[in-house]
């Protein structure tokens, strides 16, 4: 019978972070990455220890398992989306200091350059299958012929997968500024936006900068991005002015330099930045409150 100091489950549970951390970057949500491994912990122990004991790996068997159900979710996204009210941005994440919550540091993401935003934004644009090949491969660097495995193809195929998802990410990364630069742009733009200086915001902000917004039908936000420096920095003076109130606060999104909107003590908004140059190009802000969970008390 297992008990709680049974080695074999110190094994098998040792592999939940890196699960997490899996499934967070092929779904872009924490909550659905959670639900994954649970499910993917079900299988393991719907099985006899007999079963269980001819499974070699057993961490291979969890990260085949975990990366197939969320090969079946990314196929459904699409489909749950359009039901979405409004723009979708994927789940914010806050520095692994200041996580609220989350008693558990095991279902802490590792920040690093493939949580970022903008990346996983971009991971958002590619298909299902591109998006599980380059994932295994490139970020947890697993050979091809498992990775076909896992997705149903050829390990030629998955190469061929994995290299159009290795474009999309180097043109996205092509203009990114440094990390410091975007701290002080970001930085900037809190001290212009409390001030509500329209003129200062549109300095900063690239004249084609994008603004998306996420509220998920629960929060109220622009439905459709809005496009353009002037109107970006007349949207976020005219929420100051509609929400008084507001603290604003630097805080780590995603690994990157963001801001965080409080009222009360509680967060409300969280936004992330890209910049191009010297100017911010994309800010990505989320506004549902099941997205910001990580955040709140």
């Amino acid at each position: 019978m297992t008990t709680p100091s049974d080695p074999g489950l110190s094994a098998i549970m040792s592999e939940r972070r890196q699960l997490i951390n899996l499934a967070y970057r092929l779904l872009g949500s924490l909550a659905d990455a959670e639900d994954v491994v649970q499910e993917t912990y079900v299988r393991w122990y719907a099985m006899s220890p007999e079963q269980q004991e001819e499974i070699v790996s057993p961490g291979a068997w969890l990260t085949r398992v975990a990366s197939r159900i969320c090969l079946d979710l990314l196929g459904s996204a699409r489909v749950r989306r359009e039901r979405y009210v409004g723009e979708w941005v994927p789940e914010p994440l806050p520095d692994r200091t200041e996580w609220a919550g989350v008693g558990d540091p095991v279902d802490r993401v590792t920040l690093d350059e493939s949580v970022n935003m903008a990346f996983l934004v971009v991971l958002e644009s590619m298909t299902p299958a591109e998006r599980v090949a380059f994932v295994l491969h490139d970020v947890f660097r697993y050979p091809f012929g498992e990775v076909a495995e896992i997705v149903g193809r050829t390990p030629a195929a998955c190469r061929q997968l994995a290299t159009s998802a290795r474009r999309r990410i180097r043109a996205a990364r092509a203009s990114t500024a440094p990390t410091g630069l975007r701290a002080g742009l970001v930085r900037d733009f809190k001290q212009a936006w409390e001030a509500k200086d329209i003129g200062a915001l549109v300095g900063l902000l690239d004249p084609d900068a994008t603004m998306v917004a996420d509220g998920g039908g629960q929060a109220s936000t622009a439905l459709r991005p809005i496009e353009g420096s002037e109107q970006i920095a007349r949207y976020v003076i005219a929420i100051a002015d509609l929400v008084p109130g507001l603290t604003i606060l630097e805080r780590t999104v995603n690994g990157q330099p963001g801001l965080v909107a409080q009222r009360d003590g509680v967060t409300v908004t969280v936004a992330a930045f890209d910049a191009s140059g010297d100017r911010i190009r994309q800010i990505w802000v989320v506004r549902n409150p099941e997205k910001l969970w990580p955040w709140t008390e």
